[in-house]
């Protein structure tokens, strides 16, 4: 096969960072929030000024209407250099009084114009008729004029209402109004950035530390974060995380290290051993049925310490499923099979409810582990190999134990025993690895419970594990 073409990297994409994302999402949706509570308050009160304006004018023009049909009224009634004169001019409001021809009698302020409609008024024979003009300019502002008929052809009067004042006023409003929008976005987004940078502060420590984990592959690093909010919880987590990698590194060296101080012994025996079969032909019968029958044992030892290497370090059963099991089942066929393989009475008592939660291959291995480490060290032993099963001990926990009349274990060794490859100093003669134990530790704590092991009296060990609370989360056996 030929190598593989190595593409040409692209360009890099510029990296984003949270605090920047955040704060500008975070003036985004304020400055959103905010034009559109600008622009509808705008809308309401332009509307609720323009409404209020027009009904002033309505009511003034309803006035005079009301005013000329109840009695007879002529132009002099409405000059403003009458005293006492019937109209009252509110604010921003131009009369003017026009005479039987439509023309200008009494001028206002400023001059308003007169056209044709306003003439036809004046001359009308009946008394309130009115005629409208909206958007008239007059000079440099806008009016809207009504023209009310005095009747019988006495004149008309024109009352005119200037409003280019309040579309000022709601210019200038409106100024206002995007003044302190833009203002009120500013504050947002300096606030946004000033928010994210606290909240993504402890983030940055927390990306720190996994930079420097990914650059110097150094797991033993402190995360310093707090709080308990989510990014603290984070940290916990990934300090947790850290830890239990950190553990997992250093039971993976030690298993190496260990395997390999355990392995060089077999491995020296069968070179040796392989080194005479290159003389098999001058040894004495005798010798070779005995080199023939070391190299099968030490063969079997290999292949033992091999198989449970394995077993604890890539786990036995983590593909297995968890299910409800019932431990004396297991303990049934692991009984069974102790009887035929090595000839001794075993004996199986069951109380209570042994059922649990868990992965039935892992614990048949761990009771297996526990009965073959009782006839191992009981070899000769004729009372018989007890096998315990009960439950519940405490609600949910089954407990496993397994009782001989071997030599016991000393005092000393009893804290030791599960660890791997750990062997006292009278067994050592004896075959095995030192791995069955630690096995049993490992599906124990895989199951929420926890091994033990203790002094018979009378002579002999006990030597068990409890299960119960379900499988703990990452607890298969393995490093």
């Amino acid at each position: 096969m030929g190598r593989r073409r190595r593409l040409p990297a692209g360009p890099r994409p510029r990296l984003v960072s949270l605090r920047t994302t955040f704060a500008v999402s975070f003036a985004a949706v304020t400055a959103a929030v905010t034009v559109l509570v600008g622009i509808l308050s705008y809308n309401s009160a332009a509307r609720l000024v323009r409404v209020d304006q027009q009904s002033v004018f309505t009511q003034v023009v309803h006035d005079v209407q009301d005013e000329v049909r109840q009695q007879e009224m002529s132009p002099d009634d409405f000059s403003s250099s009458r005293p006492g004169h019937d109209l009252v001019r509110p604010a921003r409001t131009d009369v003017q009084v026009l005479g039987p021809q439509g023309q200008i009698m009494d001028h206002g302020s400023p001059v308003l114009p007169v056209t044709p409609q306003d003439r036809d008024m004046a001359v009308a024979r009946t008394a309130g008729r009115v005629v409208q003009h909206k958007d008239v300019r007059v000079e440099a502002d806008l009016f809207r004029i009504a023209t009310v008929s005095l009747g019988k052809g006495r004149g008309a009067v024109q009352v005119a209402q200037e409003f280019s004042d309040t579309e000022d006023l709601l210019r200038a409003l409106q100024q206002r109004t995007l003044i302190l929008m833009a203002a009120v976005v500013v504050a947002a987004g300096l606030f946004g950035w000033w928010l994210a940078r606290r909240i993504t502060r402890r983030l940055v420590v927390l990306t720190s530390a996994a930079e420097d984990v990914a650059r110097t592959r150094q797991l033993g690093i402190q995360v310093p974060v707090a709080g308990l909010d989510e990014v603290g919880r984070l940290g916990r987590a990934f300090d947790r995380m850290l830890g239990r990698l950190a553990q997992s590194e250093e039971d993976q060296r030690r298993l190496v290290q260990d395997a390999g101080h355990e392995l060089r012994t077999p491995l020296t025996s069968l070179r040796t051993n392989i080194s005479l079969l290159r003389r098999i032909d001058e040894l004495p019968p005798a010798t070779r049925e005995e080199l023939v029958a070391d190299l099968s044992q030490e063969a079997r030892e290999l292949t033992d310490l091999v198989n449970e290497l394995v077993d604890l370090a890539a786990g036995q059963s983590e593909n297995e499923p968890p299910q409800r099991v019932d431990l004396a089942d297991l303990a049934e066929d692991v009984v069974g099979l102790a009887r035929r393989r090595t000839g001794r009475d075993v004996v199986l008592r069951v109380s209570g409810d042994t059922t649990t939660d868990g992965r039935p291959g892992m614990l048949q291995r761990a009771i297996s582990n526990l009965v073959e480490n009782a006839a191992k060290f009981d070899r000769d032993g004729k009372a018989p190999i007890e096998v315990s099963i009960t439950g519940p001990a405490r609600p949910g926990t089954v407990r496993v134990e397994v009782r001989d009349r071997g030599p016991g274990i000393a005092e000393g060794d009893l804290v030791r025993i599960f660890d791997r490859f750990y062997r006292a100093a009278d067994a050592r003669s004896q075959p095995g690895s030192g791995l069955g134990l630690s096995i049993v530790r490992e599906v124990a704590m895989a199951h929420g419970g926890a091994p033990f092991a203790f002094r018979r009296e009378g002579g002999g060990a006990v030597i068990g594990f409890t299960v119960g609370g379900g499988l703990v989360p990452g607890g298969d056996t393995g490093v």
